[in-house]
């Protein structure tokens, strides 16, 4: 099966609280209160995709997700590198799909 590698890094120089968000917004965030009382999960983009991450900056996807991360990039200038690739089975194995 075929899907997309998709490179990505923020524009230089960036406050670590912007950084902090994207990554919030995009991956998700275990989080958790009064003194570790309460946990919860705050949602990302990512939580709805099934992707393999390979490193930082770098996930492999599905074809059909491709748009999707591409919007959501666009909205905090990110470069973005994406090529076609096949997966293999440990991908396909990890992604779930």
């Amino acid at each position: 099966m075929n899907g997309y590698i998709v490179i990505f890094g923020l524009p230089p120089k960036k406050k670590n609280v912007e950084l902090s968000k994207f990554c919030q917004k995009f991956y998700g965030q275990d989080t958790n209160s009064h003194g570790g009382k309460y946990r919860y999960h705050r949602h990302g983009l990512l939580d709805n995709i099934q992707y393999r991450k390979l490193s930082r900056g770098v996930i492999l996807i599905y074809n059909d997700d491709l748009e999707s991360i591409f919007e959501f990039l666009k909205k905090y200038k990110a470069y973005v590198h994406a090529r076609e690739v096949k997966l293999t089975k440990e991908d396909e194995a990890i992604m779930k799909k």
